[in-house]
């Protein structure tokens, strides 16, 4: 898909240095609109914590998700992973600078939503409420409008 996309892009002229850029924006975006990776990120902007007490916090979460969450945010340089050579082994994760900066920028959003939750259920339950509007299948004339002289 990526490469298709590359290709699509390069046909209609955009720089390759551009293509890289549309790219990885694609990429972090998706990695960040993730359910678990902002879970992820929330709770370990407290402190580094071990598989086991990650896995606790991160409501929800399967085991084999949170290994999948917690590689894909070490790959780009969100989350550190230290093991200790200990016995039993100790492994710990921890946000690197990268990650608490993507925590504050989270934490904006976080705060924005708290700011205008009661607009957003307002808007939602007016839409909700709202007769249905119907609107005319591909292909099909639109009605006229009755209103109109």
């Amino acid at each position: 898909m990526r490469s298709s996309l590359a290709a699509e892009l390069a046909q209609r002229g955009v720089a390759p240095d551009c293509v890289r850029t549309i790219e990885l924006v694609r990429d972090v975006l998706a990695r960040v609109g993730d359910k678990w990776t902002l879970l992820t990120i929330t709770v370990l902007a407290s402190g580094p914590l071990r598989f086991t007490a990650l896995h606790e916090q991160v409501t929800g979460i399967s085991q084999r998700m949170l290994s999948q969450t917690l590689r894909a945010l070490t790959r780009d340089g969100l989350v550190t992973r230290t093991a200790y050579p200990e016995v039993p082994p100790r492994v710990e994760y921890a946000l690197t600078p990268l990650g608490r900066s993507l925590h504050e920028a989270v934490n904006g959003l976080v705060h924005w939503v708290r700011d205008h939750q009661s607009d957003i259920a307002r808007n939602r339950d007016e839409f909700d409420q709202a007769p249905n509007v119907a609107r005319p299948r591909p292909g099909q004339p639109e009605r006229p409008d009755r209103c109109r002289t």
